[in-house]
């Protein structure tokens, strides 16, 4: 007499616990591989030389802000600034350079950029890298 097999109604998840396991390795192996704080400069044919080292703003790609390697905000930053200036009376104190991610929207580093200028910044230009 041959038995009947019931149909089975329960799922067995350790399949998917074993898979979910390798890809939470996975990505714990890669994930210090990456480093989300570098900006990507576009590049240009000659590389131009500087006399002495200016302000730097670099704009991410999310399009946060940092002034000289220190997080800044939008408000913050015409302040300290003018306060670079002022300690530094030097030719290169009131000169700043604007690195924008290339993949950063054109806008974002415009709107930077005027908004220094219409700030009495006298110096603003844009950073690139150069192209070998």
């Amino acid at each position: 007499m041959p038995r009947k097999r019931r149909t089975m109604n329960q799922i067995n998840v350790v399949p998917y616990i074993d898979v979910m396991l390798v890809l939470l390795v996975i990505f714990m192996v890669t994930a210090p591989m990456t480093n989300p704080g570098v900006v990507d400069l576009p590049s240009v044919g000659q590389a131009l030389k500087q006399t002495a080292a200016p302000n730097v703003v670099t704009i991410a790609k999310d399009g946060t802000l940092k002034l000289n390697s220190e997080s800044i905000t939008r408000d913050e930053l015409l302040f300290k600034i003018k306060k670079l200036a002022k300690e530094d009376k030097k030719d290169h104190a009131n000169s700043v350079l604007v690195a924008g991610d290339e993949k950063t929207p054109y806008g974002k580093v415009i709107e930077v950029m005027d908004m220094l200028k219409q700030n009495k910044v006298e110096k603003v230009g844009l950073l690139l890298k150069s192209q070998k």
